[in-house]
């Protein structure tokens, strides 16, 4: 099986997959972090995050892996050439500029293209912008979670003060409404809802009461599989 989640910045997206996998005894694989780290190394070696060709060819020889960590916090995490890269891609300035990186389409074709070899033989939650609509039109199950702005601000905003950031929750609704705009209106695989993906809208609600109910529907979907 082949799970789906696609969604905003801060809809929460991260946390429910990486729970539901963990329920669910199914693999992660969160795309986004994989745009963010090239973000990261673009940012690192000075390169032009308009130079489509040059992310390009990073993208095709950069080698990004996930791993369970049992005894860190958060237990998944992202290497990138073998360094932990976990908390550097959740950086203010990766956030702010990961969009334009990832609105190149010979990036997205790159990455799609690693997303698929990692994502081979299934039993996966994927995670990110475009799995359900373009990773994998064809997943079992699809899910859309969305939230309010203000609330995915106000998430956003304990993550970074959790890992020390000191920025104002105001400053960051205004660069999620701006991420929000680029990633809907980019021309190449813009964030969109399948038509087949169940809408989760997690205002109000807590992780546990959201995974709770995307694991009970699919359960659903597996058992009338099984018929």
């Amino acid at each position: 099986m082949i799970i789906a989640i696609d969604g905003p910045a801060g809809a929460g997206k991260s946390t429910v997959a990486q729970r539901l996998a963990r329920r669910l005894g199914l693999r992660y694989l969160d795309t986004g972090a994989m745009y963010r780290a090239l973000t990261l190394r673009a940012l690192r070696e000075h390169i032009d995050l308009d130079d489509e060709e040059r992310l390009a060819s990073v993208a095709a020889d950069m080698e990004v892996g996930m791993e369970h960590v049992s005894r860190r916090r958060p237990p998944y995490r992202v290497f990138m050439d073998g360094e932990d890269i976990t908390s550097a891609i959740r950086s203010r300035e990766v956030s702010a500029h990961v969009s334009q990186v990832s609105s190149h389409p010979l990036v997205r074709s790159e990455m799609v293209n690693k997303q698929r070899r990692m994502a081979a033989g299934g039993g996966v939650v994927v995670e990110g912008r475009d799995v359900g609509t373009v990773v994998f039109p064809r997943a079992d199950v699809k899910f859309f979670i969305t939230a309010s702005v203000k609330e995915r601000a106000r998430r956003r905003h304990r993550e970074m003060a959790k890992d020390g950031h000191d920025v104002s929750l105001h400053t960051i609704q205004q660069e999620m409404v701006r991420r929000d705009y680029l990633d809907t209106t980019r021309q190449y695989n813009p964030l969109k809802r399948a038509p087949d993906a169940l809408l989760i809208d997690t205002t109000g609600e807590n992780v546990s009461q959201v995974v709770g109910r995307l694991s009970s529907l699919v359960k659903e979907r597996a058992a009338r599989e099984a018929r």
